[in-house]
Parts: C-alpha cells; sequence; structure tokens
C-alpha cells in the first residue's frame, strides 16, 4: 500500500521527532510523562491514537472509494451519514430525519435535515446523498456495495429516493457508514486528500505513511464534540508497544500475545468486544467444480474430504473452542459460532457443545472407521486435508496449529499451509474454493450471512448451495422493515431442517471472536464500545467525539 512500517528500534529512534511530533512541533507534554494533560491546556482535548498500517486509507478519505467502507467498516467521521446505528445496532438519523420502504421494497425515501452545511459553507441536500450513491455505483473501484441501488434521485432539497432492482434492506447498514460529498466540490483526483465534509471532524493533516490528524468541526449541526482532536499514528505492533512504553500516545493497539505480559506503567488494558470472527470454511461440494473470479479467472472448486457431511459435522462437535481462546488468545476473546454472535439476527441453534466422543460417533455413523494410525479413513479415503492461513498474522497460526492439535486427537489430519493473500499456486485465493481457509469476517450487519451462504454468491467459500436457504436469505432481504427480517435471517442458519448450522450443512466451523484489545492512558475516558467488526482500527474511534480527560 506503499505506506512506511516502523519497527520497534525505529520508532524509538524518531520518538522525539517522529510521527507523533509532526502534529504538534514536538509539544507532546503531558502526553510524554506517562499522565494525561492538564485540563488546562490544549492538550487535555486532544487523544493520540495508533492503529495497524493497513488502516491508513490507501485512496484518502474518500467514501466513493473506500473511506469507511468495504471488509473494515466504520463511521467516516469526516462525513455525515445518511443513517446511523446506536450500541444495541438500531438505526437512528444522522442526517435523515425520517426513512420508510415501498410495501415492495423497491423503493426507500429518506427526508433530510435542512440545516446542514459542507465546511466549504455550502448547504448539503438531496442532490448531495444521490450524487454519493450514483457515484458510487458509477466507480468500479468503490468497495461500498450498493449495486442493488438502480437509481438514486433527489426529489427536492431534503428528500431522496433510492430505487432498488431488487429488495434489500440490509442496504441500512451499509448506509450507515458511507459518508455523504458534496457534488459541487468533489473531484476523483483530488478528493481523498483534500476531503470537504459535513460531520464531526475535519482532515487538518496527512502525512502519508506516519500520521493523520483530524480536529472538530465547529459548524457541526450536532453536539459539539468533546474531543477537539484525533491524531492516528499508522505503526506495526511493535512501534505501538513502543509508542505506549515511551508515553508517546494515549491508546496503543495490541494482540493477545503481548497484553499482558508487557503491559506498560500508566496504562490499563482497554478490552473491546467484538464480532470479529475467525472461521474455516469447508467445502461441501466434490473436487472438480470450478468457480470464476475476476472477470475470467478460473479457480478449482470442491474437496473429496470435506464434502462429507458427517466429517464436518464430526469436526463442530470435536473443538474444544474454549481451550482454544485460552491457549491461544490469552482468555481474551469469546467462542463463536457463527459469523453473527450476539447479533439480533444470530439464531441460538448455530452452537453446539464440545463433545469428542459425539464427534467420533457422527463420522462412524457417517461410514468412517479409524486406521491403524488413528486417523479415520472412508472407501479408503483418509480424514486429512491442508488449512490454509495467512502467515504474516501470528494469531490466526497460532489458531490453525491448535486447530490442527486438536483434530489430531479427533483423528482428523489437518496439516496448516501459510500463505499470502494472492492468487498464484501457492496464494490462498487460488485454494479458496477447494480448500480449507482460516478467515476473519465480522461485520455489524447481516449481509455478511448473505454473501457467505448465499448460493451463486462470490463470498460463498464453501460451495454450499440450498434452495431453502436461498429463500431464507432472499426473503430476509426483502422485509420492509429490519425488525421483519430477524426471523428469516435466523431460518437460514437452521429452520429446523435446513441450514447451514453444524446440525445441519456444517458448511464452516467457527472458532472464536477476537477481543480488540489497546493499553489505554489511565485519565482517558473512552465512550461505550459498540461491538467492533473485523479490523482492528478505525470502529475504535467511532465515537472519539464523546471521549474526555478526565479532572
Amino acid at each position: 500500500m506503499g505506506m512506511a512500517h516502523l519497527s520497534r528500534r525505529q520508532f524509538v529512534k524518531a520518538a522525539g521527532l517522529g510521527a507523533a511530533s509532526l502534529a504538534f512541533g514536538g509539544a507532546l507534554s503531558g502526553c510524554g510523562s506517562g499522565t494525561a494533560a492538564s485540563p488546562n491546556t490544549p492538550e487535555a482535548n486532544r487523544v493520540i491514537v495508533t492503529m495497524t498500517t493497513t488502516s491508513e486509507p490507501e485512496t484518502g478519505f474518500d467514501p466513493l472509494f473506500s473511506w469507511g467502507c468495504g471488509e473494515h467498516v466504520h463511521e467516516p467521521l469526516i462525513q455525515s451519514t445518511l443513517i446511523t446505528t446506536n450500541q444495541a445496532m438500531a438505526f437512528e438519523g444522522d442526517l435523515a430525519t425520517q426513512w420508510e420502504c415501498s410495501p415492495d421494497g423497491l423503493t426507500w425515501t429518506f427526508l433530510l435535515r435542512s440545516d446542514v452545511r459542507f465546511t466549504d459553507g455550502e448547504p448539503l441536500t438531496a442532490r448531495d446523498v444521490a450524487f454519493t450513491i450514483n457515484g458510487i455505483n458509477a466507480n468500479a473501484a468503490a468497495q461500498a456495495d450498493l449495486s442493488m441501488v438502480r437509481e438514486a434521485v433527489a426529489v427536492d432539497d431534503i428528500t431522496v429516493q433510492l430505487h432498488l432492482s431488487k429488495p434489500f434492506n440490509a442496504m441500512l447498514y451499509t448506509l450507515a457508514v458511507v459518508g455523504i460529498v458534496p457534488e459541487h466540490a468533489y473531484d476523483a483526483q483530488t478528493y481523498g486528500a483534500h476531503p470537504i465534509g459535513s460531520g464531526r471532524y475535519m482532515l487538518e493533516q496527512w502525512d502519508r505513511g506516519q500520521q493523520v490528524i483530524l480536529r472538530a468541526n465547529p459548524d457541526y449541526y450536532g453536539e459539539a464534540p468533546k474531543m477537539e482532536r484525533l491524531v492516528v499514528l499508522f505503526m506495526d505492533e511493535d512501534a505501538s508497544m513502543a509508542a505506549a512504553n515511551s508515553g508517546q500516545a494515549d491508546v496503543c493497539y495490541t494482540s493477545a500475545v503481548f497484553v499482558d505480559s508487557a503491559q506498560p506503567a500508566d496504562y490499563t488494558v482497554l478490552n473491546c468486544a467484538s464480532v470479529d470472527s475467525r472461521g474455516i470454511s469447508l467445502p461441501c461440494v466434490p473436487a472438480g467444480e470450478s468457480r470464476v473470479v475476476e472477470g475470467d479467472m478460473v479457480l478449482q472448486a470442491g474437496n473429496d474430504v470435506t464434502c462429507d457431511q458427517s466429517l464436518r459435522q464430526a469436526m463442530n462437535w470435536g473443538i474444544d473452542r474454549q481451550s482454544m481462546i485460552a491457549n491461544v488468545l490469552n482468555g481474551y476473546g469469546t467462542v463463536a459460532y457463527s459469523v453473527a454472535d450476539s447479533m439480533p439476527w444470530y439464531n441460538p441453534q448455530m452452537e453446539v457443545p464440545f463433545d469428542r466422543e459425539a464427534a467420533r460417533g457422527i463420522m462412524e455413523a457417517g461410514g468412517w472407521q479409524r486406521g491403524a494410525d488413528g486417523i479415520y479413513e472412508k472407501e479408503g479415503m483418509r480424514a486429512a486435508f491442508p488449512c490454509f492461513y495467512p502467515s504474516s498474522d501470528s494469531v490466526r497460526q497460532g489458531l490453525v496449529n491448535e486447530f490442527a492439535n486438536q483434530m489430531q486427537e479427533l483423528g482428523i489430519e489437518v496439516t496448516p499451509i501459510g500463505s499470502g493473500w494472492t492468487y498464484d499456486a501457492e496464494g490462498i485465493y487460488h485454494h479458496q474454493y477447494a480448500d480449507p481457509v482460516l478467515w476473519g469476517w465480522g461485520a455489524n450487519s447481516p449481509v455478511e450471512l448473505y454473501s457467505l451462504h448465499f448460493g451463486p454468491s462470490k463470498g460463498n467459500y464453501a460451495c454450499y448451495e440450498n434452495a431453502a436457504v436461498d429463500e431464507h436469505l432472499n426473503a430476509a432481504l426483502a422485509a420492509t422493515t429490519i425488525e421483519e427480517s430477524y426471523p428469516e435471517w435466523q431460518a437460514a442458519q437452521w429452520d429446523g431442517t435446513n441450514g447451514f448450522a453444524p446440525e445441519g450443512a456444517a458448511s464452516w466451523i467457527w472458532l472464536c471472536n477476537v477481543d480488540h484489545l489497546y493499553y489505554q492512558r489511565n485519565g482517558l475516558v473512552v465512550a461505550p464500545q459498540k461491538p467492533h467488526p473485523h479490523g482492528h482500527g478505525w470502529s475504535l474511534v467511532n465515537n472519539v467525539d464523546q471521549w474526555y480527560w478526565e479532572s
């Protein structure tokens, strides 16, 4: 991504003159001392946060490309959104004061506030909303998926209508993170580096590969932010640790591997619950099929071992998730049974107890017999397969090795293979439909239930197809209110006969939800967090405007 990666040594060397000091000419008194700045100084209303290098937006702060959207969703801060979500994941208005859906699910109408201005002084109208949504759909590089919107139309200054090609109410979750850009001032070549918005914050400074500084928008239409400045430092994990140890940052990300053993003085652990799930896809069809991606790339699909349903079910019963969390995550995580744990659309019937003897019984009932070496066999085929994971991720490496060890005890041979996210013969993407892969998923939206399990979906890595499940998924999207969609989302998981739950197709083994961990300087009050989606970055500061320093 063209971003600088600071090692621990590099950061320590530059600590007094590096990224953090760029923002304030080296004036980090109160931060470097290990105590909060005095409330009588400007530093009292500033917070410095470290994020991963991959959190830096490659194309800048442009929602028509990726800012706020894509895999690692978050509130865009610089721009306003039509709607937003609260801690209970219920929708609330931001720009929109009212919204409704037509009975056929194909037209959504939003009424807007009339008192919103962009930071250049121009009013925000329905035309800007329509321009943003239509612009996303016209941009092949956009990460926000609004492809179900056939056209957005400004009816008048405060009314915008979205005309859909098919019912798709999960669009609302995307609209909650899509920032609205000004039609009159938008240039795709320059906007990302010089964004004009109407949100809580404005971009004050961006030093690529190092830091971003946001300052409060003095003309914001809502409640004025308590935290006037946010400084984000992009760095690798070692450098983040060094920033905490040297007192150069107020909130520093860390991992379960180090959080307890390396906690710096004057900091406490901030543990943010997440829906950042780790799970293993299990191809449900025999080898010999194919899938087309990226327009014309043909990939092999299917696996002769994991296509056996009894094997997939047995692995779900035979994994000790709690032990995995203790051994790999040092207890900083929760067991996962789906990509939607704890969400309103979650079905508790996804849950399955750890019972290794029951797991062996399922396999043996399915025709598997234990071989002389302890590994099960069926019709001359061993219960053995590779499992791919990103080699750069130490947590996933630990999880896949623990998974392999536990499966060995069960009588299944798993070979971990670390690789990169590439399409070459050794790359993970090359194997995504043919072999099990340890993925990271999770969003504050049910849309991943759809993309991972809907038959024709490109994200259906398990190659699972079931007409009844597809019907439930489409029915969920067709509901005219979100609340009405929940029973259909739950039925897609398991309706008593069909579903991808362990009792049914067992197309995935979900292992754990990874807590998002930070070192938080004493004296800083971080507002209560919504469950964090996949990605250790901007979701933390969704509500930074509500943070403050204790007197």
